[in-house]
């Protein structure tokens, strides 16, 4: 993928804040919406199956960012004043992928490819494919590299953001708070981070594994301004993600989400964490997410 340091082609014109030539209205945008589950399920659908239930979740999360939020051009990933995006939950790398391709970073054609011998889609996010800004899978490490790209952004003088997507159960790596101190203690005001907070991890729910509530309280001890949506509302996410920073402190929003939204029979199940999909399967769930589709029109 092209860098900052790259040349802008000419001719192409720069977007301003929110995507412009990709922002989409209420029901455009919901419509992208299925059709990054779409992928989602038909990726699934594999040989080597994908992190269903939490690329589900982060549907509408990724549409807001990639087509009101960001500052971004899928022509130029390498755009130097672009907005960072880091998706620090890598099993969620479907939903990136996804959100990418509908975008327009690459045709939906290479999608068919995942998980294939020689194909750049794998089951996490690595650089290699446009619009990627760190490799993830490890967890625990996204949000020290926003700290790292917010401090940058400050040196540069710029107006950049960063936005650092997080799982709930990767709240319990102690690198995550390391973090948060940091970010607080150097009043990274352009740096913003993302709960998805469907209260469920591989081995059940996040509050059996491993309590994290007072969870808005814990951030605020910290030194953060927190928000809360729920993080299937297109607007909700959109007014909170675009409001102003804090010009004294870091912010994070938590979304509250359901664990494989989109099609009810596995909606808020642990079991839908890892999926390897069978083609009756994935046709009946193709079929529901069209039918939740159509009902929500």
């Amino acid at each position: 993928m092209s860098r900052g340091g790259a040349e802008r082609p000419r001719g192409g014109a720069e977007l301003s804040r929110g995507g412009a030539e990709l922002s989409r209205g209420g029901a455009e945008l919901l419509e992208t919406v299925t059709r990054i589950r779409e992928h989602i399920v038909t990726m699934c659908a594999s040989a080597e199956g994908g992190h269903l239930g939490g690329s589900m979740s982060l549907a509408e999360i990724l549409a807001v960012l990639y087509f009101r939020v960001l500052r971004h051009d899928p022509r130029f990933p390498g755009m130097p004043d672009r907005d960072i995006l880091l998706l620090s939950k890598g099993h969620g790398g479907i939903g990136l992928f996804a959100t990418l391709c509908e975008a327009g970073y690459f045709p939906a054609g290479e999608l068919a490819a995942y998980a294939r011998p020689g194909s750049r889609f794998t089951a996490h996010p690595h650089p290699g494919i446009p619009g990627v800004e760190m490799p993830s899978g490890s967890l625990g490490h996204g949000l020290a590299v926003g700290v790292g790209h917010a401090l940058a952004h400050r040196l540069e003088g710029s107006g950049r953001r960063c936005f650092v997507v997080m799982g709930d159960g990767e709240l319990q790596e102690g690198s995550v708070w390391e973090a948060a101190s940091v970010a607080s203690a150097h009043r990274l005001a352009r740096l913003t981070a993302i709960v998805d907070r469907n209260g469920l991890q591989i081995s059940g729910p996040t509050e059996s594994v491993g309590a994290l509530e007072p969870l808005a309280d814990r951030w605020r001890a910290f030194g953060w301004r927190v928000l809360e949506a729920d993080g299937h509302d297109t607007d909700a996410l959109t007014a909170a993600l675009s409001a102003a920073p804090d010009p004294e402190r870091p912010t994070v929003l938590i979304a509250h989400t359901v664990k494989g939204k989109g099609v009810a029979k596995i909606e808020g199940q642990a079991r839908s964490h890892f999926a390897r999909l069978g083609r009756r399967q994935q046709q009946q769930l193709l079929q529901a997410l069209r039918a939740d589709a159509e009902a929500r029109r």
